[in-house]
């Protein structure tokens, strides 16, 4: 498995009423595959604590593209769409593949980091967040913003 990208079956569980991936589903799907590429990269749950920071959510949104039904395997991909320089604000996108390779799914979230112990915005960056975001893969649209 390469670290940004993750095959999934669809469960059960997952469906809704209409016989599709429930839309809740998606997020939760975009947020175990973040945590784990941080784990894996380093960044880990207790690394977070330890230095008492952890990520915040501004901003999530899925875009629906084609249905995900219950026989159906899915691979996500995470890459980073944009980046503060200082690496304390980023916008991760999350695209959704059926087995035919086909686009299902768009989901973008914007973030920062929290300083766990102030409750507020962290600054500076922890340098780790800094060097595992930097070793994500950029879309094509990437920017840095100052």
């Amino acid at each position: 498995m390469n670290l940004f990208s993750k095959t999934i079956s669809i469960r059960w569980a997952d469906i809704d009423p209409n016989f599709h991936l429930r839309h809740s589903v998606y997020y939760d799907f975009g947020t175990q595959q973040r945590i784990e590429i941080l784990e894996q990269s380093g960044l880990t749950l207790n690394i977070m604590k330890e230095q008492g920071f952890g990520p915040v959510i501004f901003r999530e949104e899925c875009v629906f593209k084609r249905e995900i039904k219950l026989s159906d395997t899915i691979t996500i991909t995470a890459k980073i769409s944009k980046l503060n320089a200082d690496a304390s604000r980023w916008t991760f996108k999350h695209e959704f593949f059926n087995s035919s390779n086909k686009l299902c799914a768009v989901l973008t979230l914007e973030g920062g980091w929290l300083d766990t112990n102030l409750r507020k915005l962290a600054d500076p960056t922890p340098k780790i967040a800094i060097d595992v975001l930097n070793t994500f893969p950029k879309t094509i649209e990437y920017t840095e913003e100052r």
